[in-house]
């Protein structure tokens, strides 16, 4: 696995790249070895938070998490953790969807935990019925929910919009054509 290592208002320094290096090479197992995989991993720092985030594309899918932390060494051990769960977990999902054309980077012979399986993520069905509006109205109600999305019809760009609560507490906007 190549990893390529960028810091954002922080110096990347030898301590860390080997820190990080080390983590991510614990992933190695899950991917086939002739396979040439690249690991992005760009590290930034706000105020006290030390913030990592690792990006794995691969010819299927991308593998993308983000951890932040006080500590970089323990917001790196936070992300790998979480990207090898993410793994863990779908396995058998990535193993039926791509067993028909195959998966050349992945090794998926390992075994999952009880825990760790995917049956029955669906708890709830809801049905809504949405009304036109604009962006604005649509962040009003949003608020007034105590949401972190809405959907909506909105009128601006004639289609479904996803309204969402962005990390840095601004709104973002998905739309669906």
């Amino acid at each position: 696995m190549e990893i390529i290592i960028r810091g954002e208002k922080i110096t990347v320094t030898d301590a860390i790249k080997t820190h990080v290096t080390n983590k991510l090479e614990r992933l190695e197992k899950y991917f086939e070895k002739n396979c040439e995989i690249k690991a992005y991993v760009n590290i930034k720092v706000n105020n006290v938070s030390q913030i990592i985030e690792v990006t794995i594309p691969t010819t299927r899918f991308t593998l993308r998490v983000e951890e932040s932390h006080e500590d970089l060494y323990a917001a790196t051990d936070l992300a790998v953790d979480k990207l090898e769960r993410q793994i863990r977990k779908n396995k058998t999902r990535l193993k039926n969807k791509f067993q028909s054309t195959g998966l050349e980077e992945f090794n998926l012979n390992f075994e999952v935990s009880k825990e760790e399986t995917n049956e029955n993520k669906i708890v709830k069905r809801k049905n809504i019925e949405m009304k036109p509006m604009d962006e604005e109205e649509a962040i009003l109600q949003a608020e007034l929910l105590d949401h972190d999305f809405f959907i909506f019809k909105n009128v601006n760009e004639e289609c479904i919009s996803v309204l969402y609560k962005r990390k840095d507490g601004k709104y973002g906007i998905i739309n669906a054509n």
